[in-house]
């Protein structure tokens, strides 16, 4: 029921479900699962405790569940798991955890990890998830479901991405980013919000005016951050996006600070904020 190539080498305790397709030149470990309908297309290796969702697709000399980038590390049987139907493109890295986080590094279902991105030991990532050419996610970042990261972008270590935010190309991320954020360059500034992303994914229009205003009260005007959060809670704390975005500020097991508000000149993304997908 599986098509394996004759130059692949699939190890003895390896999983292989139906339907799946190993191509010429792969390697899969023995305590490697791969769910139906998997495709490993030409040299890709396949290690660890690792499991591969039904129908996710692994492109050339992509390496998914190999020991982390950890000192520490001392070949502990740590965990990679990839969800279903997601997309992994050629020379994207994903390792698997190391001990001193979850014991599981997590791709979502519907994942796509463009060419030679980089997912580190102990990251979470949500489903819908896209890294463009060339992200660095350093170890232990989650990425909520629906973000979208730039090529070239570097996220830090311990770094929250929120949900359907967005990161420009090349950004450089130290800090948490709050779900629906749009940040932009070198240290990563938030700018905006994504205004497109929400859209797409059923916000209404009073929703993404109502974001407008929280945006503009917790970033752009004066006063202490603690004070101005309880205000947006009085006064929105019933929509559920705003509600989301508070919960995300007040997690107490965040690790870094809020990114710090900033400005982006139309100029540098050759558009207008319409078209970049954000509204400020």
């Amino acid at each position: 029921m599986a098509e394996i190539h004759p130059t692949a080498a699939v190890a003895p305790g390896a999983v292989i479900g139906a339907g799946c397709r190993v191509g010429p030149g792969c390697v899969v470990g023995p305590d490697v699962v791969l769910e139906d309908d998997v495709e490993l297309i030409a040299h890709v290796v396949v290690d660890g405790h690792t499991r591969l969702g039904k129908g996710v697709r692994v492109f050339p000399f992509a390496t998914i569940g190999m020991a982390p980038q950890d000192l520490k590390y001392k070949n502990e049987p740590t965990r990679c798991e990839v969800g279903a139907g997601t997309l992994v493109r050629e020379g994207a890295t994903i390792h698997r955890a190391s001990v001193g986080g979850g014991g599981v590094t997590v791709v979502g279902a519907g994942c796509m990890l463009m060419a030679t991105a980089h997912v580190a030991h102990d990251c979470v990532l949500g489903d819908g998830v896209i890294l463009a050419n060339n992200v660095m996610l350093g170890g232990h970042v989650r990425v909520g479901a629906g973000a979208f990261i730039g090529g070239g972008a570097a996220v830090h270590q311990t770094v929250r991405v929120g949900r359907l935010a967005m990161v420009s190309g090349l950004a450089g991320v130290t800090n948490d980013i709050p779900p629906f954020g749009y940040v932009f360059g070198l240290p990563a500034r938030l700018v905006g919000f994504n205004k497109i992303g929400l859209l797409r994914r059923g916000a209404s229009r009073d929703q993404l005016r109502t974001l407008r205003s929280v945006h503009n009260l917790l970033f752009k005007d004066a006063g202490e951050f603690a004070a101005k959060l309880a205000e947006v809670e009085t006064r929105f704390g019933a929509d559920p996006l705003v509600q989301e975005l508070i919960v995300f500020v007040r997690d107490p097991s965040r690790r870094r600070q809020l990114v710090r508000p900033g400005r982006m000149a139309a100029p540098e993304l050759g558009g207008t904020d319409e078209e970049n997908g954000e509204a400020s």
